[in-house]
């Protein structure tokens, strides 16, 4: 049966005027459903007014003749402003490109400019924020930008050109869908632990800090305080980022007033959540015949999900998050209005701004990306997207002025499963750089997290790119380790260890014996990086120096190719196969659907998550849940071990290193496309499967939910049998023309 849309007027609690709520037809939710729900002020006190706009809104819901983006000019001509604003605004918006927001306003250089892109690629905490620094000149107790932390300090992309001319930044932020599906995570896990009898301060922190850790609404609406105005938990300190008296001062930090203020708001939203769980906990109750309250174990699994979905359809919750929206918007109010560029709904799209005054510049910027405690309540940290600047923050370790652009982002995360791929934010982005910098830590070095890179940048083609910065080199100590050639020593053969686990996962392939023959060049022990850049040893900034001739180097055109190779078509379905298989074990483990001996069952809670923010199309992944990047790694490694294996070479057969140089061509052109058939076979064409997999509830949901996604990955990355199905031939013939084209665009670079 078709859903009817109608709206209704109400007042938001402690505002006197009026507001339109109503089911938007042609917008998703965050569950990626149709029929978003919307808030709209009527700008308006009066209720006679007020009643009149809702009668026009109607029209325009009861008749699906107006849901057109075509219709809105005579829309305008029929109805109020303020009602057909409402309805139009972005409802063709969809998911705004950032970086290319950011890209037209600064372009980013290429090598084709003389400039080299360097990729920052690290573990939380291992320093690589704490290098780009120096690579910039930024003073740590001065400057503070970008900001450093033990804990997950960089939430967006942050993209560095060092070049002449004035200092000019964009700082692109998070759409309004995006930001309104992590707020009702929050609440939805505010409201949980509610109901699980938590503290005031422990309802206080999971609303204000996303499960992620990366959405952090403390930054920008404050934290709780007890009755003495500290803070009521630990918790809510990401890390000490306080400056000395000469760094340069804002003259915004929060006030007291602002800070007792922020903080009667998060306990008005806390008064909230409580009354919210015990209604729903009652209707729940009421509803089931039994008191939810007192279930336990795998009976309470299966009422929460009764209660979480009773809490996000119920109207309070709605009222909760669009308050706590509009709340996040109103710290927008801080920016020059001249400096935002908002979209036709108000929401700001991206803040650009341009000066010759250094101290003027960064004080700006790093308003956008800040950890400072004293300014919490006021931070955009959380809400931003990415952050490209320009100028002349050229490093002072040298006085050459190199052509970089650094590129740094979020942390590969502390312990992550030896099995987890690394994201394709990342990944995707190695066709597009001349330096893949692995930052680690020199006391514990080459752990799982900077091994699972290097096995991607190898099975992908791109391990010439690769370079590894050891951060901490002035901690590895010990009374066998007297001199700098002892302990780079100790360093390199964790390197020579890590390399030689990769034969395994990569036979038959000489690229590990070429990293191993090669690597040794490419990697720089760096110690004292959390001092200022002048305090650091001489030695130390000789070695920065060179890292940075290395970057500049690696723009350097690779000699042309002398051979293409030719293969045995018959090969590929069985490294297809092997992909597939791979892929499917995986899962099944994290699924609780198979025993896999490295792999553990995922909690149900946690598939949920994943397929929550597929299906509302907020991310292609949860935490080390990445379906996508699964997919590419197996694809990326089974096809990478076939091509490593040519049946034959024309024009003749070249030695090692000039066939390495001609398959790892092929390769970083595989790798590029299997993330696009990536993400057309496991997201774009199942968003239906995703949202069905998501909306199922009640006990047994669990594991319905988890042979749902198997069916999901089975049309994805169907396993190959004897007899052929359409979805499997399918499947083959994509990665075959992928395949086939990459090695003909070899054969035409070798012919001419």
């Amino acid at each position: 049966m078709a859903r009817s849309y109608t709206a209704a007027k109400s007042r938001t609690q402690g505002r006197p005027g009026w507001v339109i709520t109503f089911r938007h037809p042609l917008r998703p939710d965050s569950h990626g459903r149709p029929g978003l729900k919307m808030r709209r002020g009527l700008g308006t006190t009066d209720e006679i007014e007020a009643d009149h706009l809702v009668e026009e809104m109607n029209a325009i819901l009861e008749d699906e003749s107006w849901w057109n983006a075509a219709k809105r000019q005579e829309a305008e001509r029929r109805f109020a402003a303020t009602v057909v604003s409402a309805f139009f605004d972005d409802i063709q918006a969809g998911h705004p490109n950032a970086f290319a927001i950011r890209d037209a306003m600064i372009p980013l250089p290429s090598r084709n400019d003389g400039y080299s892109r360097v990729l920052f690629v690290g573990t939380t905490g291992a320093g690589k924020t704490t290098l780009l620094r120096h690579m910039i000149a930024s003073d740590h107790e001065v400057d503070r930008f970008p900001s450093t932390s033990t804990a997950k300090c960089t939430v967006s992309d942050i993209e560095i050109i060092l070049s002449e001319g004035p200092y000019s930044a964009v700082v692109t932020f998070l759409s309004e869908h995006i930001v309104i599906a992590n707020i009702e995570d929050c609440v939805a896990d505010a409201c949980v632990a509610a109901w699980d009898g938590k503290s005031d301060s422990e309802i206080a922190e999971r609303l204000l800090n996303h499960r992620d850790q990366r959405f952090r609404l403390s930054y920008t609406l404050g934290t709780l305080t007890n009755e003495s105005g500290e803070a009521a938990a630990d918790e809510f300190s990401f890390g000490d980022d306080s400056p000395p008296d000469h760094a340069l001062q804002d003259e915004d930090d929060t006030s007291e007033n602002d800070r007792t203020k922020n903080s009667n708001a998060i306990r008005g939203y806390v008064d909230r959540i409580k009354t919210l769980t015990r209604d729903v906990a009652a209707t729940v109750s009421r509803d089931l015949g039994e008191d939810i309250n007192r279930l336990m174990g795998a009976d309470r699994d299966a009422v929460q999900e009764f209660f979480e979905l009773e809490i996000s359809e119920s109207e309070s919750f709605f009222m909760l998050c669009q308050d706590i929206l509009e709340d996040v918007a109103s710290r927008f109010e801080i920016l020059e209005a001249n400096r935002v560029t908002r979209l036709r709904s108000g929401w700001p799209e991206f803040w650009s701004f341009a000066t010759d005054d250094r101290e003027a510049f960064i004080k700006a910027v790093r308003w956008f990306a800040s950890n400072y405690a004293p300014q919490f309540g006021r931070l955009l940290t959380p809400l931003v997207d990415g952050i490209r600047v320009s100028g002349p923050l050229y490093p002072i370790f040298s006085e050459h002025r190199p052509k970089l652009v650094l590129l740094d982002g979020q942390g590969l995360g502390h312990t992550p499963e030896s099995s987890s791929s690394v994201t394709t934010h990342i990944t995707r982005r190695f066709s597009e750089v001349d330096v893949i910098l692995v930052v680690d830590s020199a006391q514990q070095p080459m752990q799982a997290a900077p091994l699972s890179v290097v096995r991607s940048v190898a099975s992908s083609g791109h391990q010439q790119k690769l370079t590894i910065a050891f951060s901490h080199f002035d901690n590895v100590k010990g009374a066998n380790l007297p001199t700098y050639a002892a302990k780079r020593a100790h360093v390199m053969a964790s390197v020579a260890n890590a390399l030689a686990s990769l034969r395994t996962a990569l036979p038959g392939s000489s690229v590990i014996r070429s990293m191993e023959q090669t690597i040794a060049d490419r990697c720089y022990m760096l110690g004292g990086l959390d001092r200022r850049t002048t305090e650091l040893p001489k030695g130390y900034q000789v070695e920065l120096a060179r890292l940075v001739g290395h970057f500049e180097d690696a723009i350097r055109p690779p000699p042309p190719p002398v051979a293409y190779p030719r293969y045995n078509p018959d090969g590929l379905p069985l490294a297809i196969l092997a992909a597939s298989q791979g892929f499917q074990r995986l899962w099944l483990g994290r699924l609780g659907l198979t025993h896999h001996e490295a792999i553990s069952k995922d909690h149900w809670t946690r598939i949920k998550a994943l397929s929550k923010r597929i299906a509302g199309e907020t991310n292609v992944e949860y935490d080390s849940l990445r379906p996508l990047a699964d997919f590419v790694d197996r694809l990326t490694e089974e096809v990478g071990n076939y091509l490593a294996n040519p049946a034959g070479w024309e024009p003749r057969v070249p030695d090692e290193e000039e066939a390495q140089a001609a398959l790892d061509l092929i390769r970083q052109e595989v790798h590029t496309k299997f993330h696009e058939l990536g993400m057309h076979r496991m997201i774009q064409d199942q968003l239906g499967d995703w949202r069905r997999a998501f909306e199922l509830k009640g006990k047994g949901s669990a594991l319905d939910r988890a042979r749902e996604l198997r069916d999901i990955y089975d049309e994805a990355a169907p396993v190959p049998s004897a007899v052929i199905s359409e979805v499997s031939a399918t499947f083959l013939a994509e990665v075959r023309r992928i395949v086939d084209v990459a090695v003909e665009n070899q054969r035409r670079i070798m012919t001419g």
